[in-house]
């Protein structure tokens, strides 16, 4: 028996889950809009749909035949993408809608795989098992566990600038998120934590290394280093707004670079990413292009 057209049968499953997730996918684009924490969501369903498209022409995939009509795995996440949302739509979630609203959009993400899976095969998914991966940045982070990663960066951040004014011989002192310099107290407030250019920073990275990279270990250094980078960049801001306030002109510190500069240094870490992503790059084509030993014959 012929396979359901692939195309169309995804198609009509996604169709089915914006049906079956409206009220989740409504509250999470709102959520993204009204807060800066999530302001990344936007950027996951387009990037995700670049990443499959370039993948498939690269490939040049085309409709398998050997693959089972109905992979039973994929079946079986389908249905436990229901159960998750049955229960986070009618489960005790009295006081805790962000955490309802996570699982349901968990269970969202799921369906999409599972409907990938089952229209595709289980080689197609292995091969595009990032993008749908990817698609877990969907899922909004509960905001008690957005209030500790705020923390920690107010806390790196702070650290960050800390060491920069002690580089450059500024006597400083720090009690907490508080910085002491000579004619100026900085205090690093929720504002000024740089959640939103932090979780750019590594969504980018993400896709950058995936797309630039081979090996995993090389992929998994370069994430992990987005994020003390993104502490950094954030420390650098610190101490810039406060030399430039102390030093030049005290407008800087309520001036557009203290309230619209966070791109400047996002930038910059950015464009530092960027440069260990071609040292990374040089050194896999370096490895691929040296000569191998093959063993002597006896």
């Amino acid at each position: 028996m012929n396979r359901l057209p692939s195309g169309p049968s995804f198609a009509v499953l996604c169709g089915v889950s914006v049906l079956l997730w409206f009220r989740p996918l409504l509250n999470t684009f709102a959520l993204a809009s009204g807060s800066d924490r999530y302001t990344h969501i936007f950027l996951i369903i387009p990037v995700t749909a670049a990443l499959i498209i370039q993948g498939w022409r690269v490939q040049g995939w085309r409709e398998r035949a050997f693959e089972p009509r109905f992979w039973t795995p994929a079946i079986g996440l389908l249905f436990v993408a229901l159960l998750i949302a049955a229960w986070a739509r009618w489960g005790n979630f009295e006081g805790k809608s962000d955490l309802a609203l996570t699982i349901e959009m968990i269970a969202l993400v799921l369906w999409w795989i599972g409907s990938f899976a089952l229209c595709y095969g289980p080689h197609t998914l292995r091969a595009f098992r990032f993008p749908l991966l990817f698609l877990l940045w969907m899922v909004p982070i509960p905001a008690r566990a957005v209030d500790w990663i705020v923390a920690g960066l107010q806390q790196g951040s702070a650290i960050a600038a800390q060491i920069l004014f002690a580089t450059f011989r500024v006597p400083v002192a720090r009690d907490g998120t508080i910085l002491q310099i000579p004619g100026l107290t900085l205090e690093v407030a929720v504002e000024c934590s740089s959640i939103r250019s932090s979780l750019m920073l590594l969504v980018t990275t993400m896709v950058l290394a995936q797309v630039l990279l081979k090996t995993g270990w090389r992929k998994g250094l370069i994430i992990l280093l987005a994020i003390p980078l993104s502490v950094a960049k954030n420390g650098l801001r610190i101490f810039t707004i406060g030399m430039l306030g102390t030093r030049v002109d005290p407008s800087y510190l309520t001036g557009r670079l203290h309230h619209n500069g966070g791109i400047v240094f996002f930038l910059i870490a950015l464009v530092m990413i960027v440069l260990l992503l071609w040292f990374l790059q040089r050194s896999e084509r370096g490895l691929a292009s040296a000569p191998q030993l093959s063993p002597a014959r006896p």
